[in-house]
């Protein structure tokens, strides 16, 4: 009897499998124009479940671990800090210039599964390299460009490796693409001084203005047209095929490409994902891709407001720099975990960003931060994996502003309180979050439950503090619910009341 039960669920679970699948496969093929691709669900029901993943700014940049990832542009500007700590380290940028960092690049401590495994170890359902940053250096092992990790560097195929890694601990594949700005469009005006849009600045006599054909290579100074096809869709494509990845995330500046490659590459990559039998997700900044296709992202900021449609946070560990640097300072643990708690409550995702060293080791303040957040979720998860919203997101004093990176910095100031409560669902459970510790016997109101402001009654047939063993005191009047925290409260950076209604 046993065995006919095992062989039922597990039928049922190949019969869900296949019709999900068939419903993916029945989209392709995709035709490179919106109206087709916008038959992509751009936010599967994994993605919406996952909410936390991990990223890492790591490459040819970590080397100097001074200033920030924008490193290899500052450095050719007179007067930047970090064109005096070049020449004061390394020499003129014009007798030492970024791709002699390249051999430097060594990566010689780096374990993708001691890697993965902190990944999972934190909480994270999802996690993945930066792939290629602005810089033109390839982490996986590229045929579009010499410049990659496997044949120059660390001669080892990162991403190969981690995504074999990140897979083996059942946890999905993301890789972020930031090579948007990596063309030099500015070949062709020698007094442009700001070179907006390309990351190397031209300034005849540098490095990025040499002929050398594989200088040219990292540089980006190859016609847009050859460009376009060989090292901006080229390489995604590589990615596609060699490691299928889950969740493809692009910085800003997409919309300086032709929107006939931006069509092309969502196209190549659903009808891939669709013979894999793959749910994937797309996910851009501003407005470079249309939301009927992909997934909004926010830099370092996030909505002020309920929002009814999946989106994403990308936040990173520290303060100021996305890459290790020398003098990286770290934001509180307690901090990071209150954004992935605000976010979740309002149908965000959050990708955290690292700083791993350019020898391959993840410093401690890191490591440790990651696994105090995985303790809290081991216990505390289930409010926030799998959860929907409520009527509401949340209530307290703590308001954010419009979301948007044009206000990073207002953000970046933001310290919430026990004052603060957030909300989130799952059935008939509605969990309450506390961001921060109440004190031993303090009677909590939620105004949320108040009658005036619920639009559907609800009847609580139980309330629990999630690792707490005491019974907890509660009652729902008219003025809202109140709660009575235990005599012993969790040391807990949140606190999460568990509410189940009938």
């Amino acid at each position: 009897m046993a065995l006919i039960k095992t062989f039922s669920g597990v039928l049922l679970l190949s019969m869900l499998a296949r019709t999900v699948y068939g419903q993916a496969a029945k989209q392709a093929p995709y035709t490179e124009d919106w109206a087709s691709l916008a038959r992509h669900t751009e936010a599967p029901e994994w993605f919406k479940d996952a909410k936390f993943g991990i990223y890492f700014h790591w490459g040819v940049y970590s080397v100097p671990a001074f200033g920030d990832e924008w490193y290899l542009r500052n450095m050719h500007f007179e007067g930047r800090k970090e064109y005096k700590h070049h020449v004061e380290t390394y020499g003129t940028p014009d007798k030492f210039g970024y791709h002699d960092f390249v051999p430097m690049f060594k990566a010689e401590h780096f374990n993708a599964d001691e890697w993965a495994d902190l990944f999972k170890k934190a909480g994270a359902r999802f996690a993945g390299p930066v792939a290629e940053h602005h810089d033109g250096f390839a982490m996986w092992a590229s045929k579009a460009t010499p410049w990659n990790a496997k044949d120059m560097g660390p001669k080892r195929d990162i991403t190969g490796e981690l995504a074999k890694a990140i897979r083996a601990r059942n946890m999905k594949l993301i890789t972020t693409f930031h090579h948007d700005r990596h063309l030099q469009r500015y070949a062709d005006k020698p007094d442009e001084k700001k070179w907006e849009n390309s990351h190397y600045p031209f300034i005849q006599g540098l490095p990025p203005t040499s002929t050398d054909p594989k200088l040219r290579l990292l540089y980006g100074w190859v016609p847009e047209a050859e460009w376009n096809e060989t090292m901006w869709f080229g390489k995604l494509k590589e990615v596609i095929d060699g490691y299928s990845p889950d969740i493809i995330w692009f910085d800003s500046w997409l919309d300086q490409l032709p929107e006939k490659y931006r069509q092309k590459f969502c196209a190549y990559y659903l009808n891939e994902a669709a013979k894999k039998k793959q749910e994937v997700v797309i996910v851009r900044k501003q407005s470079d891709l249309p939301l009927s296709v992909s997934v909004d992202d926010l830099e370092k900021s996030r909505k002020n407001r309920l929002d009814t449609t999946a989106w994403m946070t990308d936040e990173t560990i520290s303060k100021g720099s996305w890459c290790y640097t020398n003098d990286l300072q770290y934001k509180p643990t307690e901090d990071i975990l209150h954004i992935l708690i605000d976010i979740v409550s309002k149908n965000g995702v959050l990708l955290l960003n690292l700083s791993p060293k350019a020898d391959g080791t993840i410093p401690a303040e890191q490591k440790d931060a990651l696994l105090k957040i995985g303790k809290w979720l081991a216990t505390n998860g289930e409010s926030i994996y799998a959860t929907r919203s409520w009527y509401t997101y949340g209530e307290g004093p703590t308001k954010e502003p419009e979301g948007s990176f044009d206000n990073h910095q207002q953000f970046a100031k933001i310290k919430y309180s026990a004052k603060d409560i957030r909300f989130t669902t799952k059935g008939k459970v509605i969990y309450a979050t506390m961001l921060g510790m109440p004190a031993p016997g303090q009677k909590i109101q939620l105004e949320s439950f108040a009658k005036k402001q619920l639009k559907t009654p609800v009847t609580i047939t139980g309330i629990t503090m999630l690792g707490a063993k005491d019974k907890l005191k509660w009652e729902l009047a008219d003025a809202g619910l109140a709660i009575t925290a235990p005599a012993q409260v969790p040391d807990n950076m949140a606190t999460v009341f568990k509410i189940t209604t009938k």
